[in-house]
């Protein structure tokens, strides 16, 4: 299993930053990786909810199909993610503060790899670096994405979907 935890702050209501990490039509928005999606459920923030996602990673473009297993809003979600080649990851979305903010947001991705041991050892090498390189690309991009006023109400009248939540 690879491990990547990146923590920020953002200078918004825990509730702000929920509805746009949220909000799977804003992906493309702050993570650097994002290509596209597919098969989005008529309600993201529901356990249960589905949702397939093209990523871009090491020059491949990749989908890993995303299951909400847990969702406490506006505290926590986490996701499971079963990929190519039996690879699989499992997402964790949690904040914390105050009702008006700032909002810590905590982001932890566990990666594993198929192909036993040296999978894994390939997997810590080649995309943990990366991995961590981008996380933290992501979260700096979200912090401004909220942070200038471009939250969840804004990208959902952009891009003519109705807001999720």
């Amino acid at each position: 299993m690879t491990l990547v935890h990146v923590t920020t702050e953002i200078a918004a209501p825990p509730q702000k930053v929920f509805g746009t990490v949220m909000d799977p039509f804003q992906l493309r928005d702050w993570v650097t990786i994002h290509r596209s999606l597919s098969r989005v459920s008529e309600d993201p923030m529901t356990a249960g909810a589905r949702m397939d996602q093209s990523l871009h990673l090491h020059g491949l473009t990749f989908t890993v199909h995303w299951t909400l297993v847990g969702v406490r809003p506006p505290f926590e979600a986490e996701w499971e993610g079963r990929g190519p080649a039996l690879s699989h990851a499992r997402i964790h979305y949690g904040l914390s503060g105050p009702p008006e903010g700032p909002t810590t947001f905590e982001y932890i991705n566990e990666f594993g790899a198929p192909g036993g041991v040296l999978g894994r050892i390939a997997s810590r090498v080649v995309v943990g670096q990366t991995s961590e390189r981008e996380a933290h690309r992501s979260l700096a991009r979200l912090k401004a994405l909220i942070e200038k006023g471009a939250g969840s109400e804004q990208s959902a009248v952009d891009t003519g979907h109705g807001h999720h939540g």
